[in-house]
């Protein structure tokens, strides 16, 4: 019988995130003896400016059904606007550098979460590769050692970050939504060669406050929708972190009961490398997702290499 296997992917996108949520999350996990996958937003937390995303379709009912004010707080949401935009991690690398030494797998978020989430597509690649360039500066000197790998913002990808990557040496990046396993993305007419792991759960944020998803059975939601083979769920140090790090307890605990496996990121790559099979590409094109206003990163059919 195939294992059931549970990536925990943790983005941390604000400064609140990253003081409060994540310290709260390596408690829960190291309680339970569980490794995951953490990458970091290294510069400014420009959360404010994400309020150009109002006439996004569905971004003001998402907003209100997650209770974004509670969970991010109000600092968060004038951040970059009416409040300055503070740098998360590096007046405060002690919390990064723990998770590091924790020994959990760590990577670069971004290095402005609200430029590349919603600019991304105008980004040059000059741009692109400049602000991974300051993430990665930071994450070298924290660490004694370069960053292996990346997770985009809000699932954003384009063929010029997705050149950047290459170009940069990444083991693996995770910046796509999707089933099954590692592939090698294809996007706009062209194949890359950094390996890419999807996330194959909806996040947190995509069903708390749903009218068919209960909070009281959110777990057992989820709890229904680990399959055999490899699961990736994407949290937030916001929300799972934060006012709803009750709820990530008991899906953990639901989880551990059930056997199933927790591996990171990390592990899957290096499992691919040494598998000894082609990897199959996948084509990646912006895709629609139930509670996600916009559109995401999504791998379509993947194909075996000849």
């Amino acid at each position: 019988m195939t294992e059931t296997v549970l990536v925990l992917k943790v983005d941390v996108d604000t400064k609140k995130g990253y003081r409060e949520g994540v310290p709260r999350l390596l408690e829960i996990l190291r309680a339970r003896k569980i490794k995951a996958s953490f990458f970091f937003s290294f510069g400014p937390d420009n959360s404010g400016k994400a309020i150009r995303r109002i006439f996004r379709k569905g971004f003001i009912k998402k907003m209100l059904r997650t209770k974004a004010s509670s969970a991010y707080g109000v600092k968060t949401l004038l951040y970059g606007t009416l409040l300055p935009a503070p740098l998360i991690v590096e007046p405060e690398p002690g919390v990064f550098i723990r998770a590091f030494q924790e020994g959990h797998d760590c990577g670069i978020h971004c290095w402005d979460h609200v430029k590349w989430q919603d600019r991304l597509p105008v980004m040059t690649e000059e741009e692109i590769r400049a602000d991974f360039e300051k993430a990665m500066e930071l994450f070298e000197r924290y660490t004694s050692r370069p960053a292996k790998s990346c997770a985009a913002p809000g699932w954003q990808a384009t063929a010029t970050s997705l050149a950047v990557q290459d170009e940069l040496g990444f083991d693996y990046c995770s910046d796509a939504r999707g089933e099954g396993g590692p592939f090698l993305p294809r996007m706009e007419g062209r194949a890359f060669k950094t390996l890419q792991i999807p996330t194959t759960l909806p996040t947190l944020d995509e069903v708390y406050g749903r009218e068919d998803v209960p909070t009281g059975e959110i777990t057992d939601y989820y709890l229904g929708l680990l399959g055999p083979g490899l699961n990736v769920h994407t949290i937030h140090a916001e929300m799972e972190g934060g006012a709803l790090s009750g709820l990530f307890e008991q899906l953990l605990d639901g989880c551990i009961t059930r056997g199933v496996t927790f591996r990171t990121l990390n592990d899957i790559a290096l499992g691919e490398a040494l598998s000894g099979r082609d990897t199959p590409f996948g084509d990646v094109a912006p895709g629609v997702l139930p509670g996600r206003a916009g559109t995401v990163a999504v791998v379509g059919g993947k194909e075996e290499r000849e």
